[in-house]
């Protein structure tokens, strides 16, 4: 009772002054107030929070023109595009695109597009049509090239070069999606060199150009109308996600493809490793076949390879794919650092060995004792990719010591029984120490982290 009467003159008290909505509001104001943080302070060289263009101010990126209309630049490339459509021996019908390069009628396309076909018929943006046929094709870089019936003075496009491209560049691709002829799209060069996993010479632009089915084997042109990529591939799971095959490796290509029908892949000899980081990383020759290209030019075990044909590499893959796109008998030139100083060679390529060939060349030493193959390190190479010396796992016997004990191809052995091995001599002392059927201690080497295991030797 005490209580109540209390509550009911505070309230009758605080009526005077104000009404209960108001003094409720103040004591959350106050609350408020005191819970403030410090007032911001001044952020920037003036004081500003942050920044505005003045008027008339002077454009920030210098030789940016945003693009008006795409009508002209259109108007120019698209008489070069055709629509491509085959048949086969049943009734089925495929529908691409295409590009003339050259008046007397050659064709560029997708080599998914005519890879069945008996027949392949072209037809141009003005109306008219032709037979085609194949003058040669590449499954692993997804290239064909057509050779139009009969023709003469045909609109064509003029080549690119797509190792200028720079992500945000602009891109048009022109081509016949779901069979809408000469349809066109455009957009941003969003990567480059992706590798998706359709083959050895993943090397794809990424733009977000829509790119649909029908459109594979159509051209994808820079703002001033050259060609600088094939559109090839589509993410189906996304809109926007489109590749297209750089138009440096169609050119590398096409001599090729002219001459033999199919690529004839040159070789060079040697095996390498990457090492490095970012603008460090190179790869370093490893290995150099004997009597090949590389050992003739006067490369050698430990040369970091920082350019081919002129060009910068710096990945494993750039080299196989310059190289495997050209003929043999082209001449290369290789540059390479070795010791600190820059060497530039030029090798003959020679035709590409069978895979047993290759497999052969690659055995090293087998050691039936643990089931597997292996090939020594050169001492230079292991010096050049800062590590030690040792073998490496070439081949392993399927159901053998090595595999049940858990080594992999690749796999470098450093030390057997806790001595170093650098040598097939000195694996070979190293296991004729070890007491028949004991098991064998090795130090591996695995990318960038060192293990042990323990392998029995077969009986």
């Amino acid at each position: 009772m005490v209580r109540i009467t209390a509550l009911v003159l505070f309230i009758a008290a605080t009526a005077h002054a104000e009404t209960l909505e108001e003094w409720v509001h103040g004591k959350v104001a106050l609350q408020r107030g005191q819970g403030k943080s410090a007032p911001l302070t001044a952020v920037g060289p003036q004081g500003q929070l942050w920044k505005e263009r003045a008027p008339n101010a002077p454009p920030l990126i210098p030789n940016f023109q945003p693009p008006t209309s795409l009508a002209p630049l259109v108007k120019a490339v698209k008489p070069g595009v055709v629509n491509i459509a085959t048949r086969n021996e049943g009734t089925s019908r495929t529908l691409g695109s295409g590009f003339i390069i050259n008046p007397d009628g050659l064709v560029v396309t997708n080599n998914h597009v005519v890879e069945r076909a008996q027949l392949i018929h072209v037809r141009l943006a003005d109306g008219r049509e032709f037979d085609a046929s194949v003058v040669g094709r590449d499954p692993s870089t997804d290239l064909a090239l057509l050779r139009l019936a009969d023709a003469r003075d045909l609109p064509s496009v003029n080549l690119g070069d797509s190792d200028n491209l720079e992500i945000g560049d602009w891109v048009v691709a022109i081509g016949n999606p779901f069979g809408l002829d000469t349809s066109v799209t455009h957009g941003l060069i969003s990567a480059r060199e992706r590798v998706i996993g359709v083959g050895p010479f993943d090397d794809f632009i990424q733009t977000n150009a829509l790119i649909n089915p029908g459109n594979s084997g159509g051209p994808l042109f820079d703002l001033k109308g050259d060609v600088v990529g094939v559109t090839t591939a589509i993410v189906s799971q996304g809109q926007g996600i489109g590749f297209a095959v750089p138009i440096n490796l169609v050119k590398d290509l096409l001599p090729n493809l002219l001459d033999n029908g199919r690529p004839e892949r040159g070789w060079l000899g040697l095996n390498v490793q990457e090492v490095g980081e970012g603008t460090a990383r190179a790869p370093v020759i490893v290995d150099v076949f004997k009597d090949s290209p590389a050992e003739k030019a006067g490369l050698k075990p430990g040369d970091r390879v920082v350019g081919i044909g002129g060009k910068p590499v710096s990945r494993y893959q750039q080299i196989l794919r310059r190289i495997a796109l050209l003929q043999p008998g082209t001449a290369i030139k290789i540059d390479v650092v070795r010791g600190g100083r820059n060497f530039d060679f030029t090798a003959t390529l020679t035709q590409r060995p069978s895979l047993e060939a290759l497999k052969a060349m690659n055995s090293g030493g087998r050691v039936d004792a643990l089931g597997l193959a292996v090939r020594a390190i050169d001492a230079n190479a292991a010096a050049s990719l800062g590590v030690e010396p040792g073998l490496k796992v070439e081949a392993i016997v399927p159901g053998g010591p090595s595999e049940l004990a858990g080594l992999a191809t690749g796999d470098v052995i450093v030390e057997v029984n806790r001595e170093p091995v650098g040598t097939l001599r000195d694996l070979d002392v190293a296991l004729g120490e070890s007491e028949p059927n004991e098991a064998v201690l090795l130090k591996i080497r695995r990318g960038q982290s060192l293990r042990y295991l323990a392998v029995r030797p077969r009986e």
